[in-house]
């Protein structure tokens, strides 16, 4: 019988999440078994399950979560190699700030930079002012969910910037670490969330700027 068994069904679709898990393992076979990837992607559903308030494509969103973890484990262990650096963006409930601050990195690094973002605590959704807002300026978040902070995307990360999340954020060595002090856009207008995004745009294109000269 399987180590998940103890989930009760209803709330853990097995089936879907082994099959999952197979298909993943043949992805990262000869870096990890398929009992770690297996291990990953129940984790991964469970991690996502606390929070989410609809569970209809939550084996899918689990999937997605449980590759972008190998990979950031894959990266940490020196098993699969960075082209570009990683960045981290963290804030409390991934549903804002840092939300808006990965979609702009990766917008105006066009694949110079490889970027993740977490929260501490996350929200079941990204924020609906913070969609539009971004949406403004024609970036979509809509394929975008909050996820919660661990330890594999921490040791991935070149650079780790938090947003007031405090001390939830793990400390490595020979990372840089940033902390951008930035209004939580939660349950604020769509002007305030548009001079939120603005700001983060600046300090981005800032960063980018030195990891570009690093770089070069």
């Amino acid at each position: 019988m399987s180590q998940h068994a103890a989930q009760p069904e209803l709330l853990m679709p097995q089936a879907v999440l082994h099959r999952s898990a197979e298909h993943l393992a043949e992805k990262y076979a000869g870096v990890f078994s398929a009992q770690t990837v297996e291990r990953m992607v129940f984790e991964s559903y469970a991690a996502l399950r606390r929070t989410a308030k609809i569970h209809t494509h939550l084996p899918s969103l689990a999937t997605r979560f449980a590759g972008e973890r190998l990979t950031a484990l894959a990266q940490a262990e020196g098993a699969v190699p960075k082209d570009v650096p990683e960045v981290l963006f963290v804030c409390v409930r991934n549903s804002g700030r840092s939300q808006m601050a990965a979609a702009l990195l990766a917008h105006h690094g066009a694949g110079r930079v490889h970027v993740r973002s977490a929260g501490s605590a996350p929200a079941a959704t990204i924020h609906p002012v913070v969609v539009e807002a971004m949406a403004e300026i024609g970036l979509n978040l809509g394929g975008e969910y909050p996820k919660p902070l661990t330890d594999d995307v921490v040791a991935a990360a070149d650079v780790v910037i938090t947003m007031g999340c405090g001390d939830a954020c793990a400390v490595y060595p020979g990372k840089r670490y940033l902390d951008w002090s930035l209004l939580d856009p939660n349950d604020e207008s769509l002007e305030t969330v548009r001079a939120v995004r603005d700001d983060i745009d600046t300090r981005v294109q800032a960063l980018l700027a030195e990891l570009d000269t690093v770089s070069a």
